[in-house]
């Protein structure tokens, strides 16, 4: 339907995460009709310097330009606690509570043996490495997934004889919802995880 390079620009942007086809088309034409050939020329310098620079941190694993990162080298945070997430994007979606000021670790992942990952194809290695009597407690936040609960519950069991509390962050029920709608795994989730009223 369209020249060879622009569906070959199409097919590219189709491969990002939640861009199907369309909204690959209305990204291409965008693109093409709406951005200057210096605006082009500068996301694609951007995107070259970023790809080239960021890495893993060498304490926690998250993505930075710098290592350790500014959370890692933060004097404010509270290095006694590391919340352990599957992935960078899991950071900051905790950091934007603002309720949180302890250290991360990003597994990059979780144990799925049907997909052929197991736990040395993550970071959990990188993980024991960080315990050097100053943790005093893990808190698991992997998602309530059936893999994400594996991987928690395998690191719990290495944790176990290291002395290291090891808490999960409630599941259950979103503020805004109604009961009706939420689903038996949801509710028990939601009930185990009750806490007194204060």
């Amino acid at each position: 339907m369209y020249s060879p390079v622009i569906e070959s620009l199409i097919e590219q942007f189709a491969q990002f995460p939640g861009i199907g086809k369309k909204s690959a088309e209305r990204i291409a034409f965008y693109v093409l009709n709406n951005m200057s050939n210096a605006d082009v020329e500068n996301m694609a310098k951007i995107l070259t310097y970023a790809k080239s620079s960021v890495r893993f941190c060498d304490v926690c694993q998250n993505l930075t330009d710098t290592s350790p990162c500014p959370i890692c080298s933060s004097h404010k945070r509270d290095k006694s606690v590391i919340c352990v997430v599957e992935e960078s994007k899991d950071v900051s979606a905790i950091e934007k509570t603002g309720q949180y000021s302890g250290l991360y670790h990003v597994l990059h992942g979780v144990i799925s043996p049907i997909d052929d990952v197991s736990p040395d194809d993550i970071k959990i290695k990188e993980l024991l490495l960080r315990l050097n009597g100053e943790v005093k407690e893990i808190i698991m936040a992997t998602n309530p997934t059936v893999n994400g609960t594996a991987t928690a519950v395998y690191i719990q069991k290495l944790l176990k004889p290291m002395g290291v509390k090891v808490t999960r962050i409630a599941h259950g029920i979103p503020i805004g919802s109604v009961l009706e709608y939420a689903d038996e795994l949801t509710l028990t989730k939601a009930l185990e995880g009750r806490v007194e009223m204060l």
